[in-house]
């Protein structure tokens, strides 16, 4: 018999939370407490705000339903456990659709966790492999949970960075938004150094450190994170179009393509069965590799420097291979 109220409540609160109709003398069996202790625990319930439904009947049963808005939610070792590994996956990699808001979810359910269940997660992240779609470099959680924290905290932020040159630098910034594309997490942040807003890739970003010191929010030219990333983005390399004729069924060449890049298309012309189009601002090396990496025969019909970076790849790959 449980007879420390809260607990009572929160294991209570835990059964009501499975998806069936628990019978009154069903809770009261595994609470070990008299009906009448239930039908009190229910009321303690709707008054903090659990919409708890009853219906009628000779036993009686209860069940949690939808409110208006949704109440603190209970969770055992095992569903916390599932529920952190899977955000992290999702975390450690830029998905489409995986954003700020599942980040500061899993920042605020790993605070919380006791240091056995923190334990588990990690032990379950190291032995598992993610399999992902997508070219988004891989995050260590860990970054992505504290950057979260301090943004929601305004709180300053240190962290080493590395530059697309490889040069290392140590970052004091005021963290604004975590921003994710589909294919990379970037950090939009006030640096204190040089004294301007900046956009920092967060898969080159190491040894991130809350400071403790806490910042008035400063005021976005653009209003939005994201429309300030874009046009980061934009500054730093412009867009181009391409075009690839593929030798391999549409079907075949979407499976093995992120969606980003376009959709094939049946091709109107002689010999390839399908041609995508697209822009993107990715470096004319990393589409080529990526291209390659579908396993088909190719054409690419444009740009001129596609094209050249693929002969030369071709090249660099037969050497390589000793042909």
């Amino acid at each position: 018999m449980t007879t420390d109220t809260p607990a009572r409540l929160l294991q209570l609160l835990s059964l009501l939370q499975t998806p069936r109709e628990w019978p009154g003398g069903a809770l009261a069996d595994r609470l070990g407490v008299s009906r009448r202790t239930v039908r009190r625990d229910i009321d303690r319930l709707r008054e903090l705000g659990y919409p708890v439904q009853a219906t009628k009947g000779s036993d009686g049963g209860y069940r949690l339903v939808a409110g208006k808005a949704m109440p603190p939610l209970v969770l055992d070792d095992d569903e916390a456990v599932a529920i952190a590994v899977g955000l992290r996956a999702g975390a450690g990699h830029a998905l489409e659709g995986v954003d700020e808001a599942s980040v500061r979810a899993l920042a605020k359910l790993e605070q919380v966790l006791p240091s056995r269940l923190r334990h588990r997660v990690s032990t379950l992240q190291t032995a598992t492999t993610p399999l992902t779609s997508g070219d988004g470099a891989s995050i260590a959680p860990e970054t992505l949970t504290v950057m979260a924290s301090t943004v929601a905290g305004r709180e300053r932020l240190r962290f080493a960075y590395r530059a697309g040159d490889g040069t290392g630098t140590q970052r004091l910034t005021e963290p604004y938004r975590l921003v994710s594309t589909g294919q990379r997490w970037y950090l939009v942040a006030y640096d204190l150094d040089r004294d301007d807003w900046r956009t920092f890739r967060v898969d080159r970003v190491s040894e991130p450190f809350a400071t403790g010191a806490r910042f008035a929010p400063r005021e976005l030219p653009t209003g939005s994170a994201a429309e300030y990333l874009r046009r980061s983005i934009g500054r730093q390399q412009e867009t181009y179009e391409f075009t690839v004729a593929f030798a391999a069924p549409a079907n075949v060449v979407a499976a093995r393509l992120p969606g980003w890049l376009g959709t094939p298309e049946p091709d109107g012309e002689s010999g390839p069965t399908c041609v995508v189009r697209g822009s993107t601002r990715d470096p004319v090396e990393r589409l080529a590799i990526r291209l390659a990496m579908t396993g088909c025969d190719f054409v690419v019909r444009r740009p001129d420097e596609l094209v050249v970076c693929v002969r030369e790849l071709g090249r660099r790959l037969s050497r390589a291979g000793g042909v």
